[in-house]
């Protein structure tokens, strides 16, 4: 499960534009409630005065509980800190106004606590409360009308373009998350909004703000009328403002895929890692003696038993390193050469690599030769969800296994009447997850950089975890399956799809 998200807990527009009269600013309107965000910037629409005080202007603050991250984190459901991005994700809403273009939306933290108030009128502004567009709430007015922000840094600001207008608004921003986390700075949110360059232009001889007015001499002389995003009181369910963790949360198990090493292969792909996993009573638990520490793993000989002394790995060492992946869970890797007559079967045995060691746990290997083709290889595959359920509740985490295998396989008589036949491992593999009602991706594939998506695999095949809270009750899904075939350098979606029901 490489995916986690957090719905915003507080979210407003606060404004300086004109009410349908032209004569009279919502700067004290709130709306807090409404169902929508805006952000626009409007020049010249009453533009009575001959220093050009027609400014108009839309703020978006949104705020997200960063207190449930930390709990996640602590009960190592998210990753710790370099291991793990947040993305701010926002939603375009279809309106009837004409979409501004080619604009950038500065996201900045903000520096002061806000209220978010009950407003819900967006259009004649009649909803007065807090927070607005000269406070932050009821008692406190903002140091500067429109919003206390951090001062422009890479840390604090982040730039996102809308070249159409009508993009969803996505944009890494793990540094401030990760200082909100750790403390060292305090979460009040993020304020969306127009570039100082794009919202609209204001000069004034005192160079100082007028009123509610933004002293911004630098600021455009045209209009970008409007653009909104869902808020988090929407009714669709995906379309709500989010921070969503990202994280590579593979384990690559190559029990079932244990290859002698290959004058064809780097030292990377030569490399087989193993896994232990210690579950006690039905639980991972952490080793006693070991904890969060280093364990040794040893390789043997033998037919059905560990026999003779240890092997001898490719480094001249008898034993290998292994670390710690999370609660009971430990890794390691080994490169292995073949002998002339290579061994059938291999046990690893992991221990604490004292003088007199302590054995935890003695697992077996049927390695085989790294294979080799003559030709471009065309896979065509066969997959299959040994545990798929027709429904399943938001309140369960769910592990979906796949069994794999080659389209064209022709098993003999033995091998249909083997109850274990082994599944084929595909090393790199993603899902996506889709609303069959309408066709939504509510869980896209995620095949760039974070691997957030990505298919684990171990001895039984390959599997992913699914926090079914991430998919909105009363809807059928089905999830879909793309393998990374390197023969064409891309990703062939499987044809076969898993549907099921969520439920409450």
């Amino acid at each position: 499960m490489g995916i986690k998200r957090y719905t915003a807990n507080r979210d407003n527009v606060i404004t300086n534009g004109y009410d349908y009269t032209l004569t009279t600013r919502g700067t004290g309107s709130n709306m807090g409630y409404a169902d929508s965000l805006e952000v626009y910037s409007i020049y010249g629409q009453a533009s009575a005065s001959a220093t050009g005080r027609s400014q108009e202007l839309a703020r978006t603050l949104v705020q997200f509980p960063i207190t449930d991250i930390i709990t996640d984190r602590t009960a190592e459901q998210v990753p710790a800190s370099g291991s793990v991005s947040f993305y701010l994700r926002m939603f375009n809403v279809e309106t009837a106004f004409t979409l501004p273009q080619n604009f950038t939306l500065n996201i900045t933290a903000i520096s002061r606590s806000w209220a978010e108030g009950t407003g819900l009128d967006m259009e004649e502004y009649t909803d007065i409360g807090t927070s607005n567009w000269a406070k932050a709430d009821s008692t406190t007015s903002w140091t500067k009308v429109g919003g206390d922000y951090h001062t422009h840094s890479a840390d604090y600001r982040y730039d996102v373009s809308f070249p159409n207008g009508y993009e969803d608004l996505e944009v890494d921003v793990s540094d401030i998350v990760e200082e909100w986390i750790a403390g060292t700075k305090t979460n009040y949110g993020f304020g969306v909004r127009l570039t100082s360059s794009q919202e609209a232009y204001y000069s004034a001889s005192s160079g100082l703000d007028n009123g509610s007015i933004i002293f911004n001499p630098n600021g455009s002389t045209n209009t970008y009328f409007t653009k909104r995003f869902s808020a988090r009181s929407s009714q669709y369910f995906f379309k709500r403002p989010v921070i969503e963790a990202r994280w590579d949360s593979r384990k690559t198990d190559d029990r079932e895929n244990f290859f002698y090493s290959s004058s064809v292969a780097s030292a990377t792909d030569n490399a087989n890692t193993l896994y232990f996993y210690n579950y006690v009573r039905g639980r991972l638990r952490n080793l006693p003696g070991i904890a969060t520490g280093l364990v040794q793993l040893s390789l043997y000989s033998g037919s059905s038993v560990p026999t003779g002394s240890k092997l001898l790995f490719s480094d001249g060492d008898f034993n290998v390193t292994g670390g710690y992946i999370s609660t009971g869970i430990y890794t390691a890797s080994v490169t292995v050469t073949a002998a002339a007559a290579p061994l059938q079967t291999l046990f690893d045995v992991w221990h604490n690599g004292a003088s007199t060691p302590k054995q935890y746990f003695t697992g077996s290997i049927y390695p085989s030769k790294m294979p080799t083709f003559d030709g471009a290889p065309t896979f065509q595959r066969v997959t299959a969800c040994k545990n798929l359920k027709k429904k399943y509740s938001r309140k369960d985490n769910s592990r979906f296994r796949f069994f794999v295998r080659d389209k064209n396989w022709s098993p003999t008589l033995y091998t249909i009447a083997t109850a274990n036949n082994p599944t084929e491992i595909v090393e790199s593999a993603s899902y996506e997850v889709v609303r069959i009602a309408d066709n939504f991706k509510a869980i896209p594939y995620g095949t760039g950089s974070n691997y957030h998506t990505y298919l684990s695999y171990d001895v039984s095949g390959n599997y992913f975890d699914l926090d079914m809270s991430l998919l909105e009750a009363g809807y059928m899904y089905e999830i879909k399956l793309s393998y990374y075939n390197g023969s064409i350098g891309d990703w062939i979606e499987q044809p076969h799809t898993f549907k099921f029901r969520v439920e409450e």
